[in-house]
């Protein structure tokens, strides 16, 4: 985590899209408005109720599902996996090679390459390597070709899901004042 400097050091942003409602009690009350300690803690820990004589507000899954099938989110997705499955069967066949020539090929894994340092100890020492190697790439191309996208993302969510609250506040306090 970065150390930020000034006096909103160490603040959350309520409306930052990375913020996660899920970690602060959304939908962990019993549906009635209440904190998850059961006292009325003014946050909103249960998803608004339709109103009974207009149209229903639209559900947060149905964001989720528009924004799953979007452009830009197969994109995001087809980044990801473009990089991850070929990487995972390179490091599974780079692990099982390593496996299979220790127990099958004991004289050459024993062979000395220089001093008291065998093929064996160079293979082991590659693999540690290789997972540092890896995960330094999987780190960057996560930087460069996906995180600025899946950010968009998640702002176009969290956009949709203001307005969507919005809706449904505008559909409580209508439904209140009609009474």
């Amino acid at each position: 985590m970065d150390k930020h400097e000034g006096r909103d050091a160490g603040t959350i942003r309520l409306d930052d899209p990375w913020y996660d409602a899920l970690a602060v009690g959304w939908g962990e009350g019993g549906g009635t408005g209440e904190a998850p300690g059961g006292s009325a803690g003014g946050a909103e820990t249960s998803p608004p109720n339709s109103s009974p004589g207009g149209t229903p507000p639209r559900a947060a899954s149905d964001i989720y599902l528009e924004v799953q099938r979007s452009a830009a989110f197969q994109e995001v997705r087809s980044r990801y996996r473009r990089f991850v499955v070929p990487a995972t069967v390179a490091f599974f066949l780079w692990y099982v090679a390593y496996v299979i020539a220790a127990t099958t090929a004991p004289g050459m894994m024993a062979r000395p390459v220089f001093g008291s340092v065998n093929v064996a100890l160079l293979a082991g020492l590659g693999q540690f390597l290789s997972t540092f190697l890896l995960t330094w790439a999987y780190a960057r191309h996560a930087r460069l070709r996906r995180d600025r996208a899946a950010l968009d993302l998640r702002w176009t969510v969290f956009e949709q899901e203001q307005v969507r609250r919005a809706d449904a506040g505008e559909r409580t306090r209508a439904r209140g004042a009609g009474r």
